[in-house]
C-alpha cells in the first residue's frame, strides 16, 4: 500500500519541493527585499506547496487545478509584472511555473481517483 502511495502522488511530492523552492528561491538568487517578484514566489511558492501537501493527504480536483493555474501565474509572472529583464528571476519563475503546469496536467490525465472529479463524470 505504501508503494502504490508513493508512486500514485509522486507528481504531488514533485509539486510540493518546486513550491519550497520557490518560497525560499527569493534568498538564494537575492531578490530584492519586499519586492514584488520577491512576494509573488513566497505566496505563489506557498499555495503551490500547501495544495501539493494537502492533495497528498486527499486527491481533490480542485487543488490540483488551483496548482495548475497558480504554475500558469508563477510562468507568466516575469512579463506581468514586467520583470522578464531580469534573467535569472525570469528563468526560475518560468521553469518552476511549467514544471509545475506540466505535473499537474500529467497527474489529472493519469490518477484514475482524479477522474472520478471531473466535471459531468458519473459517480
Amino acid at each position: 500500500m505504501a508503494n502504490n502511495f508513493t508512486f500514485k502522488r509522486w507528481q504531488d511530492q514533485v509539486i510540493l519541493l518546486l513550491g519550497l523552492w520557490l518560497i525560499v528561491s527569493p534568498w538564494a538568487f537575492s531578490y530584492p527585499d519586499g519586492s514584488a517578484q520577491m512576494l509573488n514566489a513566497i505566496i505563489s511558492g506557498l499555495v503551490i506547496a500547501l495544495l501539493a501537501a494537502f492533495d497528498l493527504y486527499k486527491t481533490y480536483f480542485w487543488a490540483v487545478v488551483v496548482n495548475l493555474l497558480v504554475g500558469v501565474w508563477v510562468a507568466a509572472s516575469p512579463w506581468i509584472l514586467r520583470l522578464a529583464d531580469q534573467r535569472v528571476m525570469l528563468w526560475n519563475e518560468l521553469i518552476v511555473g511549467i514544471a509545475v503546469v506540466i505535473l499537474a496536467l500529467w497527474e489529472l490525465r493519469t490518477d484514475p481517483e482524479l477522474h472520478k472529479h471531473w466535471p459531468g463524470a458519473a459517480a
